[in-house]
């Protein structure tokens, strides 16, 4: 959003909803008179001027004496709104040509195009909202699982805000007692002993505890990366779609079936994840496949997690060691089809003998060994525990309980960072004998540093970057 040319309560105007056909689509507006504006081209004009805050109004839009389509308008009175404006939202019938229709003549009445995140911008400046709020709606759009989703909705009810309001309180009182200090001393050799350190003490904590909350909660955002390897026929594709659910990769007996990766999102109970299904390892002379070789190791490269899959029937092979111990990521060990052997051998059915474990000495050479699970892709058994192990290993050392306050952004993160880093160094500056001057100026720091994370202090080039990533019509 370019904000040199921003005019505050400029009617603006967006298709809030996919433009693709629905049952319903959603035209919303904001700005001065906006209401007055609509009523020019509405069937029931004196209704809609009269009509309440948080009220509905049936009736037709119309080009002149021509209907363009029923709608429902739903008025909101400032200051009593999103935006803290006037608003209205028009919600006619989905198909693409009627909502193209309606937005046109909608422009031609005196309003303008939203740009991106503008009505959270204007919800924003309108004190609506705070930056750590707004960024939440982006989030909560953008959730790749319902649990993402909900701990983007704890922010945008005021988890992360009302915690940097209390951090803030504790750093203001200190200040204040230190001011005192400063004005009426009784010994003004001493430093240290001279305010209640406890405050900032607690203050620290949270601060550690806050910043330590964004990499649970980068993840939820991001989502982790995660790649199936194993030799050829291991069960990869079928994993890959017992995870997903559907039939996305191709299952078959023939050696080499998954010639090159194919890649979808998947939630690990509620943590969302890029899964990819990759080439089987083998020994092979086709240059497609070994391409598809080549991608498969660059893959486990990136990885935050690799699955190596191995046929529970069969043993740990050369090909399979190679792979082991030369991959440097966290990684877990998969027997697959345990539901086609058992316990002991069986002569008479056929059956192999499961293996016990994968070799403690296959262990030891691996770089990062995780565990080992046994599963059926085929009938889902032991997918709950894989499941589990995976969740617990990305999460390991961080907080999962969705009502604690966490942050929503690097750009939290930073600034949390640095609030943390000057309330220590205050501490630090009390502790070496420096001026009361000194310590106030980091908890002013401090201060400055939390009110960018809420938006009271925050540039117009930081409010360019955070808007102009949503979605036209949010």
């Amino acid at each position: 959003m370019d904000n040199t040319s921003y005019t505050p309560e400029e009617p603006i105007a967006a298709i809030a909803t996919a433009l693709a056909p629905s049952a319903l689509g959603i035209i919303r507006v904001s700005g001065k008179n906006c209401v007055e504006l609509i009523s020019k081209i509405f069937s029931r004009p004196k209704a809609l001027l009269e009509a309440g805050g948080n009220t509905i109004v049936y009736g037709w839009i119309k080009d002149q004496n021509k209907k363009i389509d029923e709608v429902l308008v739903s008025v909101f009175r400032a200051p009593k709104s999103f935006t803290g404006e006037e608003m209205a939202e028009i919600s006619c019938h989905g198909g693409t040509a009627v909502i193209s229709a309606v937005f046109d003549l909608i422009l031609k009445s005196g309003f303008r195009k939203a740009e991106r995140g503008e009505f959270t911008f204007r919800a924003y400046i309108n004190g609506k909202t705070d930056l750590t709020k707004a960024e939440a709606v982006r989030e909560i759009i953008e959730g790749r699982t319902v649990l993402s989703a909900a701990k983007a909705a704890g922010r945008l009810a005021g988890n992360v805000y009302k915690e940097i309001a209390a951090i803030k309180k504790s750093i203001i009182d200190t200040l204040a007692e230190i001011e005192v200090e400063i004005e009426y001393p009784e010994d003004e050799e001493t430093i240290a002993d001279s305010f209640n350190r406890n405050k900032l003490v607690e203050a620290i904590s949270r601060l550690e505890t806050l910043a330590a909350s964004w990499k649970s909660e980068k993840l939820y955002q991001e989502g982790a990366r995660i790649v199936l390897c194993g030799k050829t026929n291991a069960g990869k594709s079928s994993l890959f779609n017992s995870l997903l659910k559907e039939e996305r990769a191709i299952v078959s007996d023939i050696e080499g079936t998954t010639r090159d990766w194919i890649e979808s999102w998947v939630s690990f109970d509620g943590l969302p994840a890029r899964l990819f299904d990759t080439a089987g390892l083998r020994s092979t002379d086709d240059y497609v496949e070994l391409k598809g070789l080549e991608s498969t190791r660059e893959l486990s490269g990136e990885a935050d997690i690799v699955l190596y899959l191995a046929d529970s029937s069969d043993d740990v092979k050369a090909i399979d060691r190679e792979f082991l111990v030369s991959c440097k990521e966290p990684l877990i060990f998969i027997w697959n089809k345990i539901d086609l052997c058992t316990n002991a051998a069986d002569d008479q059915t056929g059956t192999a003998a499961c293996p016990p474990a994968l070799p403690d000495d296959i262990k030891k050479l691996i770089p990062d060994f995780k565990g080992e699970v046994k599963i059926s892709a085929r009938t889902g058994s032991g997918i709950g525990a894989l499941t589990e192990l995976v969740k617990s290993i990305l999460l390991q050392g961080t907080s999962s309980d969705r009502e604690q306050a966490g942050l929503g952004s690097a750009r939290q993160k930073a600034y949390v960072q640095a609030a943390l880093e000057s309330v220590r160094h205050s501490l630090v500056a009390a502790d070496d004998n420096y001026t009361l001057d000194a310590v106030v100026q980091d908890l002013e720091d401090a201060l400055d540093a939390l009110g960018e994370v809420t938006g009271e202090v925050t540039p117009d080039d930081v409010l360019e970057s955070i808007f102009s990533h949503f979605c036209v019509g949010k």
